[in-house]
């Protein structure tokens, strides 16, 4: 299989382009058209958080929700025709992708390898969040693949500069400051919050009271990001809204289920920190992320690019002898390649409408159940193997 990877590689690239391009329902690039609309408004002074698209969505206008850095650091694509940008940012996509892949793998200690991460590249482009990401012309790989040369690079000012710029692009890669906290490498935390701040700085300079705006009235409204209930929703919030047939807010159970959540995932990151041989460092970070993932209001199906590194890590990483660890990995390829959010999309009145039969509720809750056994596991697998069965060698497969 590995000797046929980049076949495997180019036919997938050729498909994903023929499904773009040839299929009239392939791709939108709705969210693309709101990066580049939102920041032609730096234009016109005071228009960034009106701005709405609507085109190709009549029933759920697009507003402009990220930080308003974002729109200085799109405004260079409102320079060119939206076809040659939408091509480009497909291509751009997919270069990412294996980057992400080949990142993980060094985080893994694993020489070599490409022939490998075309493989995982190739099959990566089918999954579920990185379908919707080229339907709708997302940027999370991006900034996935920022916060893993974060973790990887041992320079601190680098690290902190990537992550403090992937967290002004979009708050969500800023869960990510958790791990450098946890691991101790105090200057990227700081610095990395520091690089932020001058990205609200930069903003404030360019489009001054819509800042200011975004970060007292818009943070924290998830109504205005989109409909909290739709099953792309994968979040603790998410999950509890359709089970309950209205927006759980951070209720009571929504606030229990974190708080689970957050012990779970640090006796995870207790059981991984604790093993012998050299930090982790894979594993770690992507405990952070799915704690992120289950914590946040919204985590769309495109947010959930992550569960790409985690399959790595569990089908190549330490633990990769287990069979819990490949029934997880395999488990998780197979839930991402079918797609169960959207194949639930189908079933739900209208993207709005938050109630559903009991059955196609407790169904939304795929992903969000997936990764707390995940982390579960994680925890416990310490219990299980207090001898460290674990392999700090690795060879490139």
């Amino acid at each position: 299989m590995l000797r046929l990877a980049p076949v495997l590689l180019v036919v997938s690239i050729a498909a994903r382009l023929a499904w773009t391009y040839l299929v009239p329902t392939g791709a939108n690039f709705v969210d693309l058209h709101v990066y580049i609309g939102g920041a032609q408004t730096l234009d016109t002074p005071g228009a960034l958080y009106s701005y709405v698209y609507a085109e190709q969505t009549p029933d759920f206008p697009l507003p402009f929700t990220y930080p308003p850095f974002a729109a200085v650091v799109f405004y260079p694509l409102t320079l060119l025709p939206f076809e040659v940008v939408a091509f480009g940012w497909t291509v751009g996509i997919m270069a990412a992708l294996y980057g992400v892949v080949r990142v993980s793998q060094r985080l893994l200690g694993l020489a070599g390898g490409r022939r490998s991460a075309m493989l995982w590249t190739a099959v990566g482009i089918w999954t579920e969040p990185l379908r919707s990401t080229f339907d709708y012309g997302q940027v999370n790989v991006v900034l996935v693949l920022g916060v893993l040369c974060a973790v990887y690079s041992s320079r601190w000012w680098l690290s902190g500069l990537l992550l403090g710029l992937a967290a002004g692009v979009k708050l969500t890669p800023a869960i990510g400051g958790l791990y450098f906290v946890g691991v101790r490498r105090w200057g990227v935390a700081v610095f990395s919050a520091v690089v932020f701040f001058a990205t609200v700085g930069v903003a404030l300079l360019v489009v001054g009271q819509q800042a200011r705006y975004y970060f007292t009235d818009l943070l924290g409204d998830a109504d205005r990001v989109g409909p909290v209930g739709t099953s792309f929703n994968q979040s603790w919030r998410g999950g509890f809204s359709r089970i309950l047939g209205a927006d759980a807010e951070y209720g009571p159970l929504v606030v229990t289920a974190i708080a689970m959540t957050a012990v779970l995932a640090w006796l995870a990151w207790r059981a991984l920190a604790a093993a012998p041989g050299e930090l982790d460092r894979l594993g770690l970070v992507v405990v952070v992320q799915l704690f992120g993932l289950l914590l946040s209001p919204i985590s769309w199906t495109h947010h959930w690019v992550w569960v790409l590194p985690l399959m790595i890590w569990l089908l190549q990483g330490p633990y990769r002898y287990l069979r819990e660890a490949r029934l997880l990995g395999w488990g998780w390829l197979i839930l991402t390649l079918i797609g169960v959010p959207w194949l639930l999309s189908f079933a739900q009145p209208s993207i709005w409408e938050i109630g559903r039969p009991w059955y196609l509720a407790w169904a939304g809750l795929v992903y969000i159940v997936a990764a707390v056994v995940t982390l579960g596991w994680i925890a416990a697998v310490r219990l299980r193997f207090p001898g460290g069965r674990r392999s700090c060698r690795y060879r490139a497969p």
